[in-house]
C-alpha cells in the first residue's frame, strides 16, 4: 500500500516537472534560469508592456484572427488583474497607468499622486534613482494618460504642458512613439508657463528625432533622445499599425531601439504601451484594434530575444490597464458561428477612411455628394458589398444594413458626430463619425463580434510575465499589485513608495 502511495506520488511529481517545464519552454527562458531562480533572483532587465484597453477578448480575437498563439500567451505565468480606480469602479487610463506605475489607487485623471495629492514614486524613478537607464515607448503621444505616469505627477492628464516639461526633469534616457500635444501651452493649462516645453527638453541633454532615417542611425552615444515619427495621425499619435507605410516607425521598432540605447550593465527598466488598442476599441473597430495588437506583441517578442541572453537577469511583466469597447467574441446575428477571415477585407482604419478617403470626396464633391459614388469606396477598403445574394456572400448587405449605411451616409454629410446631446445618437455612433462606425460595426458583426460601449469596462484583464520572480504574478490580484510585485523582482520594498523618501531595499533581495 505505501509503495503504492509512493508511486502515486512520484507520478503525480513527474506530471507537475512536466508541466513546469512546458511552460517554461514556451517562455522562451530555460528552465534553469527563470522560476527555478527562487526569492534571491533579482531582475536586472525590467520591460512592462501595458496593452491599453487590451483586455482577454482583444488578446483572444487577435489569436483568432492570425490562428497562431500570441508570444505575451506563451509565458509561464498567467494572472486575472482588477483594474478599478480609487473613485470609479471602471477606470480611466490615468487611474489604472498610476496603479502600474506605483502601486498606488487614485482618482480618474490623475497621475503619480493619490487622490489626497501626495505623490508617488513610480518604478521607473526608482529604476532611475539607482542607476538603471530609464525608457518610455507609446504608440500614442508621449505626454498621453499611461506614459505620463511613469514620470509627472499631476491632479489632471489634460496638463500636457506640466507634463512635457516633466519629460526634461525626467532625466529619463529614452522617449519613443508619439509627439508632445501641447509644449507652448496654447490649450492654457499649465501651472505656471517657463517657454516651449520641447526646447526645455532639449536644453535638458536631449536630441529630438522626428523622421525615421536619423531615428536608424541612433546610438548609445547620442545620449538621451526624444525620438517620434514625423507622421502623427491623431491626437500626436502613431498613425494606426493597419495605415502604415514604411516611411513611418512602428511600435516594434521603437521598442528595438530603445533596447539598443538602454542596454548596459547596470540594467534598465523599459515600458512599452501599445495605446491605439485602446483608440480602435473606442470606435469599435475591431481590425485597427487586432493589427495594433499584433504590432504590440512583436514588441513583446523582442523583450523576449534579449531575454534569451540575461535569462538569470531578465523580468517580462504584460498587462493591460483596462478593457475597452466591450468587446464581445460572439454575436446575436451570428449565433454560435465565428467569421475572423473577414476583418482581413478591413484595408484601413476608421480614422483614415473618414479623415482621407471620406473626407476628401466630400470635399471635392461638396453639393453632389451621393452614396452610388462611394459604394466602390467602401467596398474596396471594408470589402462590404452592396449586390448578390447576402446568403450566397456573407460580405453581400442586406436591404436592412444597407439602409443603415445610406443613414449614416446623410448624417455624415451634414457633419453629424455623436457628441451631439442626443442620445440616440451617441449610442449609434459614440462620437464618432457616422459612415465609419457604421462600416465596422457591419463588418465586425459579420465576423461575429459585437460591442456593448464606446468606452472603457470594469472587467478584469489578463496579466502575463516571464523570467526572474515571474512565478509571483500567477493568481488573482489587483493592478496596484503588479507595480508591487515588480518592486520585489527588482529587489525593491514592495509597497508604496512616497516622493521624498528612498525607496527601501527589500529583506528578500538582500
Amino acid at each position: 500500500m505505501k509503495l503504492r502511495c509512493l508511486r502515486k506520488k512520484t507520478s503525480m511529481l513527474k506530471g507537475w516537472i512536466v508541466l513546469l517545464a512546458c511552460g517554461l519552454v514556451l517562455s522562451g527562458l530555460p528552465l534553469s534560469q527563470t522560476a527555478a531562480a527562487g526569492h534571491d533572483a533579482q531582475a536586472k532587465y525590467v520591460f512592462l508592456f501595458i496593452g491599453d484597453g487590451m483586455g482577454l477578448p482583444q488578446r483572444m480575437a487577435a489569436t483568432q484572427y492570425t490562428q497562431k498563439t500570441l508570444a505575451m500567451d506563451t509565458f509561464q505565468a498567467q494572472g486575472i488583474t482588477t483594474t478599478h480606480a480609487a473613485d470609479r469602479f471602471i477606470t480611466g487610463s490615468a487611474a489604472s497607468a498610476t496603479a502600474l506605475a506605483a502601486g498606488a489607487k487614485t482618482n480618474i485623471g490623475m497621475i503619480g499622486m493619490t487622490p489626497d495629492q501626495r505623490h508617488v514614486r513610480t518604478i521607473a524613478e526608482i529604476a532611475k534613482a539607482n542607476g538603471m537607464k530609464v525608457g518610455i515607448v507609446s504608440s500614442v503621444s508621449i505626454d498621453h494618460a499611461t506614459p505620463a505616469a511613469f514620470y509627472a505627477h499631476v491632479p489632471k492628464r489634460s496638463q500636457y504642458y506640466d507634463i512635457d516639461l516633466a519629460i526634461a526633469k525626467s532625466g529619463f534616457d529614452f522617449f519613443g512613439g508619439g509627439g508632445l500635444k501641447d509644449p507652448a501651452n496654447k490649450k492654457g493649462n499649465a501651472t505656471t508657463f517657463k517657454g516651449n516645453a520641447l526646447d526645455a527638453i532639449k536644453k535638458a541633454g536631449y536630441q529630438v528625432v522626428d523622421n525615421k532615417d536619423d531615428f536608424k542611425k541612433l546610438s548609445p552615444a547620442d545620449g538621451k533622445v526624444l525620438a517620434y515619427n514625423a507622421w502623427l495621425q491623431d491626437g500626436k499619435a502613431l498613425p494606426y499599425a493597419m495605415d502604415m507605410t514604411a516611411k513611418d516607425i512602428t511600435l516594434p521598432e521603437f521598442t528595438a531601439k530603445a533596447i539598443e540605447m538602454l542596454d548596459n550593465k547596470k540594467g534598465f527598466f523599459l515600458m512599452v504601451e501599445g495605446g491605439k488598442i485602446d483608440w480602435a476599441c473606442h470606435a469599435n473597430d475591431a481590425a485597427a484594434s487586432i493589427h495594433n495588437t499584433l504590432a504590440f506583441d512583436q514588441s513583446v517578442k523582442l523583450a523576449m530575444d534579449f531575454a534569451q541572453k540575461h535569462a538569470d537577469e531578465t523580468l517580462i511583466v504584460v498587462t493591460g490597464d483596462h478593457e475597452c469597447g466591450g468587446l464581445t467574441l460572439g454575436f446575436a446575428g451570428t449565433k454560435y458561428a465565428s467569421h475572423f477571415d473577414i476583418l482581413s477585407h478591413q484595408k484601413v482604419s476608421f480614422t483614415k477612411f473618414t479623415d482621407d478617403i471620406l473626407a476628401g470626396y466630400i470635399k471635392e464633391n461638396a453639393g453632389s455628394c451621393k452614396l452610388e459614388d462611394i459604394k466602390p469606396m467602401i467596398t474596396e477598403n471594408f470589402g462590404l458589398k452592396f449586390k448578390g445574394d447576402p446568403k450566397a456572400d456573407q460580405l453581400v448587405l442586406t436591404a436592412a444594413e444597407i439602409a443603415q449605411v445610406e443613414d449614416a451616409f446623410m448624417r455624415s454629410l451634414v457633419g453629424e458626430k455623436a457628441h451631439s446631446k442626443n442620445q440616440e445618437t451617441y449610442l449609434l455612433y459614440g462620437g464618432y463619425d457616422p459612415l465609419a462606425v457604421t462600416l465596422t460595426h457591419l463588418l465586425n458583426q459579420k465576423a461575429g463580434l459585437g460591442w456593448t460601449s464606446y468606452k472603457h469596462t470594469g472587467v478584469p484583464v489578463s496579466t502575463s510575465a516571464a523570467g526572474v520572480l515571474a512565478e509571483t504574478f500567477n493568481g488573482y490580484y489587483d493592478n496596484t499589485d503588479v507595480a508591487l510585485k515588480i518592486m520585489r523582482a527588482m529587489g525593491i520594498d514592495g509597497k508604496i513608495h512616497y516622493a521624498g523618501a528612498a525607496p527601501q531595499v527589500s529583506v528578500a533581495a538582500k
